[in-house]
């Protein structure tokens, strides 16, 4: 895989007052900013291109990390406006910056010690989700794995919850309009939920999975930062 996209361009309202001047990516953790972790990990497997998608306070992505260089990576930044696109808006925004190979995708607001190599770099179908153990604060789940790693919407499974980290074709957003009804669609450019395309592809047996069972932290609140950074500073 050479091609990865970082989402970063969300608001953080959760994680107020932190946000209030510093993005929820950039916040510290273990002793630097969460979305370097992310950034450490890329450049370990051989990614050498990474767009990170911005809207909050986006100005300070390109003074904190600079073009990427310092990691052995190009960083190229996808500016959204002062209104997040969501993931799906926030993907189509991205896709010109990212080739036409499948390519990695990393919400820049979660921690986790995955191995991003064991994601496959030609995903079957249209993309491959890295699927975490419910949390505590999200119970239900998204999604259920079967034996053959093909993801449902369904409950005849147990659910498992998405990472937020995944491989993707770029052919998941062919036809998008068909699919999305999101109010923000029709706006320019689009503001839309990637979740419709991902239950498109889940419904023709077109999105894989694999479980995680490692570490993996939604970074959602000040507490939940807190505690990642306890764990992380820990000698």
């Amino acid at each position: 895989m050479r091609h990865a996209l970082i989402f970063a361009a969300g608001l953080g309202e959760r994680m107020r007052p932190l946000t209030n001047h510093t993005p929820k990516p950039l916040l510290p953790v273990g002793g630097k900013p969460l979305i370097e972790w992310h950034l450490e990990k890329l450049a370990a497997i051989d990614v050498r291109y990474v767009v990170i998608n911005t809207s909050h306070l986006a100005e300070q992505f390109p003074d904190a990390l600079g073009d990427g260089s310092r990691w052995g990576l190009r960083i190229r930044y996808a500016y959204e406006g002062p209104t997040p696109l969501e993931t799906g808006g926030g993907m189509l925004n991205a896709l010109d910056l990212l080739g036409p190979e499948p390519f990695l995708v990393i919400s820049g607001d979660i921690w986790t010690d995955a191995d991003f190599r064991t994601l496959p770099a030609e995903p079957a179908g249209m993309g491959h989700l890295l699927m975490v153990d419910n949390p505590a604060h999200h119970p239900r789940g998204d999604f259920s794995l079967d034996a053959k790693g093909v993801l449902h919407d369904g409950d005849a499974l147990p659910r498992l919850t998405y990472s937020g980290i995944g491989m993707f074709r770029r052919e998941l957003l062919h036809d998008w309009r068909a699919v999305v009804d999101d109010a923000g669609a029709t706006e320019t450019p689009p503001r839309f939920k990637l979740r419709p395309l991902l239950e498109r592809a889940m419904s023709l047996a077109q999105l894989h999975g694999s479980h995680h069972r490692g570490n993996w932290t939604d970074v959602g609140t000040p507490q939940r930062l807190a505690e990642l950074d306890e764990r992380l500073s820990r000698p």
